[in-house]
C-alpha cells in the first residue's frame, strides 16, 4: 500500500489523548507538513488536569495551563487550529458519545489524513500505551470509520449541525511499535524541542530530554535504514478510503 504524498494533502487533522501527546509523538513531522503548506488542526480529548506535580495547582487551573501549554507548543509547529474536547483526564473510554464528538471534529475539517495513538498496548513502551491514548486511538479509528463518511451514523451530525459526512483517505498511528513509515525530522528536531518545552507543567524539572528525544529517534531512524546522525518519527500507515 503506498502512502500519499504531501503534495496530494491539503489538511491533516491530528487526534490526541492529552496536551504534549503530539509533541512527543509527532511534532516533527507536523512541522514539516507545515513547513509545506498544509493545514494541520489539532483535537485534544482531554485538558490533561491530571498531569503535572506540584499539589499546590488545582485541577481546574492545571487544565487552563495545560490548553495554554499546548496552544504555544503548536505554534511552535505552525498549528493554529486547536479544538479541545475537555473529557476528564485519566477516565477517557471509546463510548459512543467520544465517537460521536471524534466524527463531528473529522465532518468540521474535511481531512485527507488523520493522525491519532494507537489503540494497542505497547509492551515495549507502556507509557505510550496510557489508558486515554488507547482509547482515543480506538474512538478515532471507528470515527473514521466507519462514522464519518456514513450519513446514517449519528443522524443528527447531519439534521441538526449540518455535517456532511466525509471520508477521510489515510490514517497515520502514532506511538506503535509496527510503523510502516517513517518521516526524517532532523531538519525540524530543534522545533519539536521548542513544541515540548512550552510544556512547562510536565517537562519543566526534566533533565536530558533533548538527549533522551535524539536518541529514541536517532533508533527509530536507524529501524527505517536512514543514514546515520537522521532522525526519524514512525508511523503505521492505514488506508482507508
Amino acid at each position: 500500500m503506498g502512502v500519499l504524498d504531501d503534495a496530494e494533502v491539503s489538511r491533516i487533522l491530528v487526534i490526541n489523548a492529552h496536551p504534549d501527546d503530539v509533541d512527543f509523538g509527532a511534532a516533527g513531522t507536523v512541522a514539516r507538513w507545515t513547513d509545506a503548506g498544509i493545514e494541520v488542526i489539532y483535537c485534544v480529548v482531554t485538558d490533561g488536569d491530571a498531569g503535572g506535580s506540584d499539589p499546590s495547582v488545582s485541577r481546574p487551573e492545571m487544565a487552563t495551563l495545560r490548553r495554554g501549554e499546548q496552544t504555544e507548543a503548536a505554534r511552535q509547529v505552525g498549528v493554529h487550529d486547536l479544538r479541545f474536547l475537555g473529557y476528564p483526564d485519566g477516565r477517557v473510554e471509546p463510548t459512543l458519545e467520544l465517537r460521536r464528538d471524534l466524527a463531528r471534529v473529522i465532518r468540521q475539517v474535511r481531512p485527507d489524513r488523520v493522525v491519532c495513538p494507537s489503540p494497542e498496548r505497547n509492551y515495549a513502551r507502556l507509557g505510550v500505551s496510557h489508558p486515554d491514548h488507547r482509547a482515543v486511538g480506538s474512538a478515532a479509528l471507528d470515527a473514521v470509520y466507519p462514522d464519518a463518511r456514513n450519513p446514517f451514523a449519528f443522524p443528527d451530525l447531519l439534521s441538526a449541525e449540518g455535517l456532511e459526512a466525509w471520508i477521510v483517505r489515510e490514517v497515520w498511528i502514532a506511538g506503535t511499535p509496527a510503523a510502516t513509515h517513517y518521516v526524517d525530522v532532523t531538519q525540524t528536531f530543534p522545533r519539536k524541542i521548542a513544541a515540548l518545552r512550552a510544556h512547562v507543567s510536565q517537562v519543566g524539572g526534566r533533565d536530558g530530554l533533548e538527549g533522551f528525544l535524539r536518541d529514541r529517534l536517532a533508533h527509530v531512524a536507524q529501524q527505517a535504514g536512514l543514514p546515520e546522525g537522521t532522525l526519524a518519527e514512525g508511523f503505521q500507515v492505514l488506508d482507508t478510503a
